[in-house]
């Protein structure tokens, strides 16, 4: 829980919940994200004798979820009793979702990337400027089965200290776990550490290249921005901190193109090459931001994916920026304590948006129809010799 008051909480919470009506269905149970790190290590740190279990981790591209569309979705999936009484305006992001879920909640940790913040209960939600989204959105990411989301982009500090305060209290309250802004010092030094079903210790740590937008001004822990060495020193701190893997979420590339750009590939081999002791300090780099799903590639040993598309968009200027991919990849343990896990299995699964309202995701690989769009997505997922690795398109 944040700095803000309990009585706060609480009533964001009943505001939350309100605002889509009563709870879905809850995805499979997984075990409890571990404690944030304490001074002197990590307080969910596995113990050197313990077990550990394959997993599977899946993660999504952008969620812009204050477009005009995309708000007048939410508010028409909103139930009635949201949208009428004690002034405040119902969303419902759950129905937008829904045909991705089944992706997202079989996975054993999933990973989403925030591109907007959320604001106050009564908003303004606007997705042009400065782009705000409703609280609501947390609420539907924790239903559709996500685990923590990456929250550094170059909208990060659209609302300022007020919008990072807003956006984390609301992920807060439903229990997702988030990296990439911070509201103090102190937070903005911690990783979100998770605990993936079967007791790997996963750290996520996420950053945005530096922009107009993305100025920290004399907070620089607010967002966390590009800096190749900050990123290997975190990742070696969450390692020492017991981390038995290191992902790595980045907002990059130019948008709208579908080949990654000259600073992508930079970065990507840089990051990939950091090592201690012969074992790479991360172990999967999530790209995002340029609005189209871009190449995957193994780099230096590590997967690499440049773009995964959007996950929540609207009226985008290119019908790429409704196309959008999710990243499955199974780890195994590896045979000695200390060493490498392995990645033994590699998908993504084709999505787009719907155009049209209401807006509905839509899993390609589960239906015969927008055959152009698959295809497309396909061929750029591939563009960089990923099928010779071992990746191939997944349910």
């Amino acid at each position: 829980m944040s700095q803000y008051t309990r009585y706060a909480a609480t009533a964001l919470l009943a505001a939350l919940a309100a605002g889509c009506g009563a709870p879905a269905a809850a995805p499979p149970p997984r075990p409890a994200p571990s404690a944030p790190a304490a001074a002197g290590g990590h307080a969910g740190a596995p113990q050197p004798t313990e077990a550990k279990a394959p997993f599977t981790l899946v993660a999504s591209g952008d969620v812009l979820a204050s477009s005009p569309a995309a708000l007048d979705t939410a508010k028409g999936d909103a139930p009635a009793s949201a949208r009428r009484g004690s002034g405040l305006t119902g969303y419902d992001y759950r129905p937008m979702l829904k045909g991705i879920k089944p992706v997202i909640a079989e996975a054993d940790l999933a990973l989403c990337h925030l591109g907007t913040p959320l604001g106050p209960l009564t908003g303004p939600f606007t997705g042009s400027g400065a782009l705000q989204s409703p609280p609501q959105v947390a609420t539907a990411l924790k239903d559709a089965g996500f685990d923590s989301c990456a929250t550094a982009s170059g909208h990060t500090l659209d609302r300022g200290d007020a919008g990072i305060h807003s956006t984390l209290e609301a992920l807060d309250t439903v229990g997702l776990r988030h990296t990439g802004s911070a509201r103090n010092a102190v937070e903005g030094t911690r990783p979100a550490l998770l605990r993936a079903r079967g007791g790997a210790e996963v750290a996520h740590l996420s950053y945005a290249l530096g922009n107009g937008r993305a100025a920290r001004g004399a907070k620089p822990w607010a967002v966390s921005l590009v800096d190749e060495q900050r990123i290997i020193a975190d990742a070696r701190a969450a390692r020492r901190a017991g981390a038995d893997l290191v992902v790595v979420s980045v907002a990059w590339g130019t948008a709208y193109r579908t080949a990654p750009d000259a600073t992508q590939l930079a970065l990507a081999r840089t990051l990939t090459a950091a090592e201690t002791d012969g074992r790479p300090d991360i172990d999967l780099i999530l790209g995002s931001g340029a609005h189209t799903p871009q190449a995957y590639e193994k780099v230096n040993g590590v997967w690499v994916v440049y773009g995964l598309g959007d996950q929540i968009a609207g009226s985008m200027k290119r019908p790429q920026g409704t196309w959008g991919t999710v990243a499955r990849f199974r780890f195994v343990p590896p045979e000695r304590p200390g060493d490498r896990w392995q990645v033994t299995d590699t998908e993504y699964v084709p999505q787009l948006l719907t155009r049209t309202e209401p807006l509905r995701t839509i899993n390609l690989n589960r239906t015969k129809l927008w055959v152009k769009e698959r295809a497309a997505i396909g061929k750029t997922v591939l563009s960089r010799g990923a099928a010779a690795s071992g990746l191939v398109a997944g349910r």
